[in-house]
């Protein structure tokens, strides 16, 4: 089966301040001062024009072997953690998303002038992809309950005991280049906010 697309208009891509806060340190908006509030607030304005949501995505049968190795797409994972959250499913979800390069050449072109500015971009930034991840996240869940089925909580590579060189893993069975991935050498992708991750369907 071909992987499908999933793309959202930068407007579509929901902003939740309290999760800026809490991506720098912060258990409620009272607690940071109003120079730190303002910087939160013109974050969100900065990058919601340079917002380019896309997913790639394909859903695999998976089977669960012994020794907590898990088998979907010819490839094997070998995880305690990702086999206990998968566990029941018969089918996998795997997905790579980015809101794309011009958020982190923004980011970068701040650090060089402001620590503090570019730490406030960078939160903002961790939280429009994790928006984007939990509309797609939404989208599979919906479509599962169409189908008398249920979803689990995603988990990434980099969580628990799932290396991250399972990035590798997901490049070669999802064409991450179509929305602009790559993968580089450290594990780690350009452009950085993006995100790979596993959601697991099971029956009711």
């Amino acid at each position: 089966m071909a992987s499908s697309f999933y793309r959202l208009q930068n407007t579509e891509v929901i902003a939740e301040e309290r999760e800026v806060y809490r991506y720098l340190g912060y258990t409620a908006a009272a607690q940071a001062d109003a120079t730190v509030q303002v910087l939160v607030r013109e974050a969100i304005q900065q990058l919601r024009p340079l917002l380019r949501p896309q997913v790639v995505y394909d859903t695999f049968e998976l089977q669960e072997e012994q020794d907590d190795t898990l088998s979907l797409a010819n490839i094997t994972i070998k995880s305690a953690d990702l086999s206990r959250n998968l566990s029941g499913c018969t089918a996998v979800t795997v997905f790579a998303a980015t809101i794309g390069a011009q958020v982190d050449a923004l980011i970068r072109r701040t650090q060089r002038l402001d620590s503090v500015q570019a730490a406030v971009l960078q939160a903002a930034g961790a939280m429009f992809i994790e928006s984007v991840c939990d509309s797609f996240n939404a989208m599979i869940s919906e479509q599962a309950a169409h189908n008398g089925l249920t979803t689990r909580p995603r988990y990434s590579p980099g969580y628990g005991d799932v290396s991250l060189s399972v990035q590798q893993l997901i490049f070669t069975i999802l064409p991450c280049t179509k929305i602009g991935l790559s993968l580089m050498d450290t594990l780690i992708m350009a452009p950085e906010k993006s995100v790979t991750a596993f959601i697991g369907i099971a029956p009711k």
